[in-house]
């Protein structure tokens, strides 16, 4: 005799487009890029919401209001509404202070999806909106995903007692772990990085991060470049210690006729007085190449892709990296990544193939990489084309944002069989 639960569901949601709620309490899709709690999981967030909006779904981003100007909501593109949410005082705060404010958070979102009705289906991006999130999930029986984007334990292995995260980071990620309905990695050494914090493998479903290959792409606009060097080496990211621009600086003394551009930070003029900043060009005097070095500060997203196709080689040298968009990025526009060997990096990067992959901190290393790919054009043109194949191939928005909407959807029919099972 067939038992009950063996019939199938047919599932509501199967077609139907999705009222989906992404929260991302620190990073807003509309903020701008290189400031210190301000890079790819803006990107991802935004990026994410297009698309999904774009299979036709209605996505609404939860983030915290950091300014008394902003309205309740702003409306991103079609589809996609910021719902800034009042949690904590109304100004910019670094990430890890925002903890003591996620309850009054996770209020908000309960009491809003009471009274405006709540989404299909929640899907949290970091630690502190899974908190919130999933606080406002269990008392309202939401499904919820959850995408982590860093993982505490990864970041106290590598900054030690220079790890500014909150004590309970750990233990949090490991409840929102077992609490959530999946964990959407963004690549395989996250995964198991969940298995050794006692997370069961088949809780993860892995969807990479994504690149907009339209906008980046190997033709169009390209910055200036002067005559002064006859190659040009690019670092773009966040300024912070553990993306590793100091690696890129001391390699530079190895590459004698290249010029290192490092994009990121606080505006240009405000570098000056930035103390990462005043680091880095004390390493690069030690190194003897600070004349070869320029800093470019904070670089508005409409000159990225040109920067990129301005250099002969992208530089990613992180010590530990949990996905990595500018190898991406870089890759879209058909340029050769050299790159640590850390995190989602070493799912991107190809090596031999799209760029190079070094051990982490090795700065004669990265030098070698560099340098061979200097030395030879057809080499770097070849990595170059290799790496947009493998852009459009398994990274471009639209295979991402199908590949989540797989996991929402199987989510909900597994919600949909267990009530089932109940019934």
């Amino acid at each position: 005799m067939t038992p009950p639960t063996a019939r199938p569901i047919r599932s509501p949601h199967r077609t139907r487009p999705l009222s989906l709620a992404l929260v991302s309490e620190h990073a807003s899709p509309l903020a701008t890029l290189g400031g210190v709690d301000a890079g790819g999981q803006n990107v991802h967030v935004a990026c994410l919401a297009g698309a999904l909006a774009d299979r036709g779904h209605r996505v609404t981003v939860y983030t915290r209001r950091d300014a008394r100007a902003l309205p309740t909501t702003s409306r991103l593109r079609p589809g996609v509404t910021v719902h800034h949410v009042p949690a904590g005082p109304a100004e910019q705060l670094p990430k890890d202070e925002l903890l003591p404010h996620m309850r009054e958070f996770a209020y908000y979102l309960m009491q809003h999806w009471q009274e405006a009705g709540p989404p299909d289906l929640v899907h949290s991006h970091f630690w502190m909106s899974g908190l919130a999130s999933l606080a406002a999930a269990r008392e309202l029986r939401l499904p919820m995903l959850h995408t982590y984007h860093a993982l505490g334990t990864v970041k106290r292995r590598h900054q030690g007692a220079d790890d500014t995260s909150p004590p309970s980071r750990i233990d949090c990620e490991r409840e929102i772990g077992f609490g959530c309905d999946r964990v959407v990695a963004t690549c395989r050494d996250e995964v198991a990085e969940l298995v050794r914090m006692g997370l069961p493998e088949d809780r993860a479903d892995v969807v990479p991060c994504g690149v907009d290959t339209e906008r980046f792409r190997p033709d169009g606009p390209v910055a200036e470049r002067g005559t002064a060097y006859r190659h040009r080496l690019l670092q773009l990211g966040r300024l912070v210690p553990r993306k590793g621009a100091a690696l890129s600086i001391t390699a530079l003394a190895d590459l004698p006729d290249a010029e290192l551009l490092i994009a990121g930070g606080p505006p240009p003029d405000l570098l000056d007085s930035d103390p990462e900043v005043r680091r880095l060009r004390a390493v690069a005097q030690g190194a003897g190449v600070l004349d070869r070095v320029r800093f470019l500060g904070a670089v508005p997203c409409d000159r990225v892709p040109g920067l990129l196709r301005s250099a002969d080689v992208v530089l990613c040298p992180a010590d530990y990296e949990p996905f990595g968009i500018v190898p991406l990025e870089a890759m879209a526009c058909s340029r050769p990544v050299v790159a640590s060997a850390v995190g989602g990096q070493q799912d991107t990067v190809a090596d031999r193939e799209t760029g190079r992959l070094v051990p982490p901190g090795d700065a004669r290393a990265l030098a070698a990489a560099t340098a061979e790919l200097l030395a030879d054009g057809t080499v770097r043109r070849a990595y170059g084309a290799a790496g947009r194949r493998r852009v459009l191939s398994r990274y471009g928005w639209p295979q991402v944002a199908a590949a989540t909407e797989r996991s929402y959807r199987s989510v909900l029919a597994g919600r949909l069989v267990v009530a089932g099972t109940r019934t």
